[in-house]
């Protein structure tokens, strides 16, 4: 396909005012313009009859990408043009923030993307086109891609903060003992040496024994661990540009590789209006690649959460005590009602944590200094809706349900420190 550049189209127009003042000053002269458009058009003629026509581009694509991710496509360019653009089309799991178009430099270039969500993105055409020596007249070509990309759960988090909290989690009451301590199941007296912790030392075995002895603890091993994750609509709504279930699978699998790397086993439970997704509980760090799976399988719904349902079904399903840990989130005192009424079954033999991450944008609406009326009412209304959700929260602490209000950017630390201290207490 063939068609003008802005350069033809301005040399066309600029022809008009000048015809308008000829034709007024020398009526004699009003050919002259005419001529003007028609060498325009001319030249525009030739550099369409001499650019290149065979031009063809590649793209390098990843296969998967984490959510969240941004990642860079490269093109590459074939033969030579005075000007070269492309434009790779995709879904709206994928974003550009220039429009998915980019020029080139020389024969390559870059494009940005960014994940916003997870699922299978589609990359299905990439255009190319090119310009004429003169600049006046695009040529564009359109190649099928049909590339198709996974967007993935991220476990970026993984990889980096899972180690480093696996590291400080070791060197906790760091000492020469068979479980290193942390745990608090007891396991044998052992000669009290230096560098363990003088809390330990039992006063009594040891005047018996006339030497200072000090208790060794085993950690807890095989806790039946359960990451449940409310898929509705509230979670859909983006914190950071990224929906909040992604925000919270994230946290949620990094907890899961630390609990699985701690002995404990671990199952996923999703759920909106109805459970969704149902795993077994895996043992083993070899089990992570089979919660991603899981994980990946957590669909976004616009549907409202039903906490009666989900709750019940998922006390059904556990046959041993288990700590589970609640993803959920609310934006209204009835939904959190709900909430309220459904926990208590699950609390008569279970622990049950219930993440909710901060609203950071109410926080900012509700502390920034008005400057009209309109930021006061956005103010009032973002205090309001802050002030229903704290007293919702702390009905729920009286009930027994441990909250834990985290933020998107540490959100992955903060519930394994908060899973690491239940741990302790034996859940």
């Amino acid at each position: 396909m063939i068609y003008p550049t802005d350069r033809l189209v301005w040399l066309t127009a600029a022809g008009a005012p000048v015809a308008l003042l000829v034709g007024v000053v020398f009526p004699q002269l009003w050919l002259l313009p005419v001529g003007w458009v028609a060498a325009v058009l001319a030249f525009a003629a030739y550099d369409a009859a001499v650019m290149p026509s065979g031009l063809t581009a590649t793209a390098e694509l990843p296969r998967s990408v984490n959510v969240g991710e941004a990642f860079a496509v490269r093109l590459t360019a074939s033969g030579l043009a005075r000007r070269r653009e492309a434009a790779v089309t995709t879904d709206a799991l994928l974003e550009s923030a220039s429009g998915g178009r980019i020029g080139f430099d020389g024969t390559t270039a870059t494009l940005p993307l960014t994940a916003l969500r997870r699922g299978l993105s589609r990359v299905a055409h990439l255009d190319l086109r090119w310009q004429g020596p003169l600049g006046l007249a695009w040529r564009q070509r359109r190649q099928v891609l049909d590339h198709e990309l996974v967007v993935t759960p991220d476990i970026r988090t993984v990889r980096t903060d899972g180690v480093a909290l696996l590291t400080r989690e070791a060197r906790t009451g760091l000492m020469a003992q068979l479980e290193q301590g942390q745990g608090s199941e007891f396991d044998a007296l052992a000669e009290y040496r230096s560098g363990m912790d003088r809390r330990r030392l039992d006063w009594k075995q040891s005047a018996r024994h006339s030497k200072l002895l000090a208790k060794e603890y085993r950690a807890e091993r095989d806790n039946n661990i359960v990451l449940a994750f409310d898929c509705g609509r509230t979670m859909c709504e983006p914190i950071a540009g990224l929906p909040r279930l992604d925000r919270a699978i994230t946290a949620g699998l990094l907890t899961a590789y630390i609990s699985l790397k701690m002995g404990d086993r671990v199952s996923l439970f999703g759920f909106d209006a109805r459970p969704r997704v149902a795993g077994a509980a895996l043992a083993g760090v070899g089990a992570f690649a089979g919660l991603q799976r899981a994980a990946a399988r957590l669909d976004y719904s616009a549907e409202e959460t039903n906490y009666t349902l989900a709750l019940s079904t998922l006390a059904a399903r556990l046959d041993r005590r288990s700590l589970v840990m609640l993803f959920t989130d609310f934006v209204d005192s009835t939904s959190a009602e709900l909430m309220l009424r459904s926990v208590g079954k699950l609390l008569e033999r279970h622990v049950l944590l219930c993440i909710v991450l901060r609203d950071e944008e109410l926080e900012g609406l509700a502390g920034a200094n008005p400057t009209s009326p309109e930021d006061v009412s956005r103010a009032v209304v973002a205090a309001g809706l802050l002030r229903e959700r704290a007293i919702v929260l702390t009905r729920l602490a009286r009930l027994g349900v441990e909250v834990v209000p985290v933020g998107w950017r540490d959100a992955g630390p903060q519930v394994v420190r908060r899973y690491l201290e239940a741990k302790r207490r034996r859940l």
